[in-house]
């Protein structure tokens, strides 16, 4: 089968074949029915620092992944042949990472790893929902525990963004976004959001109980403390830029409760597949062919992608 490679920092994805894989006893093997492709693929094939984390080469790339279970290992007792499954990427091994990830027609995972989909929950938002709902999920839910009556602010509504600012709403938040993107700001707009503004520094001053950065992009993050009341929390999830600075008075008079904020658990994805389930979450997804993994990627790069990219197959 064909499979979209990494073989080291700033060469371009390689098309390889490579067999079908053959699960261990405690895994699966999955055919891959949709693979999210998200912007950290581009900073594993750009970024030098990025490497450390890559377990051989070369691997198949890929970590937003749904399909359909093909074979179980022999230990395997909870699942069974047929079950429509997603990965969480995070789990007991990272696909794309220390193991060969979704742009193939096959993969295998833990079977510990695995999230049922609800019936009717198509394999695209499967995949999206795995790391991009995820992680959205956990650091507004669980991070920032945003609750009914809060008023919020998301910066960036691209991939995460859009679902964070759901999801936020959904717990019942005033939610206020941000983002400099003309068809970000009209998606915005179509998520039952407060307001949406062209800036970062638009939300300055409006004292909100919790803003989460899905940015990143150093001024972001000066605007979001700017942004929050006295003992308002930030969450900091986008890395565009590897630094900030910050105004080290504006936190201190702020009370500024700063965190960090990657990934999420097996019951991050769950509860977003419930909303995804029932409609209450309904991302921007563009579908590609498994041929065109490099062109997405090229778009990812240059910042030209609003919503999801997922690849998807019969």
């Amino acid at each position: 089968m064909g499979a979209w490679q990494w073989t080291g920092t700033g060469r371009p994805l390689t098309l390889n074949q490579v067999p079908v894989p053959t699960p261990a006893t405690d895994e699966v093997l999955i055919r891959v029915r949709a693979a999210g492709m998200c912007h950290s693929d581009v900073g594993e094939l750009d970024e030098p620092s990025w490497a450390v984390n890559i377990k051989r080469n070369p691997i198949t790339l890929g970590h937003e992944i749904a399909g359909e279970i093909a074979q179980v290992g022999t230990a395997v007792t909870q699942w069974q042949v047929g079950d429509r499954v997603g990965v969480h990427p995070l789990g007991a091994t990272v696909p794309g990472y220390s193991r060969d990830g979704g742009y193939a027609a096959y993969t295998v995972a833990p079977a510990t790893d695995l999230v049922a989909m609800p019936d009717g929950l198509p394999f695209d938002l499967a995949a999206a929902g795995t790391d991009a709902g995820m992680t959205s999920h956990h650091a507004v839910a669980e991070v920032a525990r945003v609750g009914a009556g809060d008023r919020v602010g998301i910066i960036g509504l691209g991939g995460l963004g859009q679902f964070g600012a759901r999801i936020a709403a959904l717990l019942g938040a005033e939610v206020y976004a941000a983002d400099t993107s003309p068809a970000a700001v009209a998606l915005g707009e179509q998520l039952g959001l407060a307001a949406v503004h062209p800036r970062a520094e638009d939300l300055i001053g409006l004292g909100l109980d919790a803003v989460i950065d899905f940015a990143g992009f150093g001024s972001t993050t000066s605007a979001a403390v700017g942004a929050i009341r006295k003992g308002g929390t930030i969450v900091m999830v986008g890395m565009g830029a590897v630094e900030t600075t910050l105004v080290t008075a504006d936190v201190i008079h702020q009370g500024a409760h700063i965190h960090g904020s990657s990934g999420g658990t097996r019951e991050d994805i769950a509860k977003v597949y419930d909303y995804l389930a029932r409609g209450e979450i309904t991302p921007i997804v563009e579908h590609l062919d498994h041929s065109q993994v490099p062109a997405g990627i090229e778009r990812l790069r240059a910042g030209e992608v609003t919503g999801r990219l997922v690849v998807t197959s019969e």
